[in-house]
């Protein structure tokens, strides 16, 4: 994917990130990335919501965005061609789901097969899908957590990568263990993002690694 030619900052893995909301995952990984701490470069940030907040976070840091409203097309299989063709002309090396509210396609997701990261708030395989911290407090766990893991046509079924975990308080409502999850969610990503791009660093001919 890259050539001899090519800058230093040029051979950094590209990252493409889908968001619906705040993006506060995404605004992670993209200060990550300009401070060197994560070793790639965020060349494309989509959201799907016309409206969510982290896009103007991502055009007030530079990055290029492009709004794809999944309200605008009839059929998933439609909204997913369009998302493939514009992350098609972006060419990352990495997709990253960061608070992306919508459900891919198989034929989507075998496109970019092994390519495409989620991360999702619990301790998979546990609780896949939605309110899965009302359900681990309803079960009685002692703790809950994130998990990012590789993308597969299973919902929330992909490979994991890393996880963080975090206590429940006997305290503990599903929105004051949602915020702590979260605060640990951001350098969970990045952790993880790093593994990955270090991989493609590794079989890069202009490795920059040691």
């Amino acid at each position: 994917m890259h050539d001899d030619s090519q800058s230093p900052s040029s051979v950094l893995p590209s990252l493409s990130i889908l968001i619906s909301g705040r993006g506060s995952n995404m605004i992670a990984i993209a200060k990550a990335c300009q401070s060197g701490e994560l070793q790639a470069t965020v060349g494309l940030v989509i959201s799907n919501r016309p409206d969510a907040r982290g896009i103007e976070a991502a055009r007030e840091m530079g990055i290029e965005t492009a709004i794809i409203d999944h309200k605008g097309f009839d059929s998933r299989l439609e909204f997913d061609q369009a998302l493939h063709e514009r992350l098609q002309q972006a060419r990352p090396d990495w997709i990253v789901l960061a608070g992306f509210m919508r459900i891919l396609t198989g034929q989507f997701v075998d496109r970019w097969q092994g390519r495409m990261l989620n991360i999702h708030p619990s301790l998979l395989p546990k609780y896949p899908g939605l309110d899965t911290h009302a359900r681990a407090i309803a079960a009685g766990d002692s703790h809950a957590g994130a998990s990012v893991h590789i993308v597969s046509p299973e919902l929330d079924a992909g490979p994991v990568i890393s996880q963080v975990k975090v206590a429940i308080e006997p305290e503990d409502t599903a929105e004051s263990l949602a915020q702590r999850v979260l605060q640990e969610e951001h350098a969970l990503y990045i952790t993880a993002l790093q593994h990955c791009v270090n991989m493609d660093l590794d079989s890069s001919t202009n490795s920059m690694l040691p």
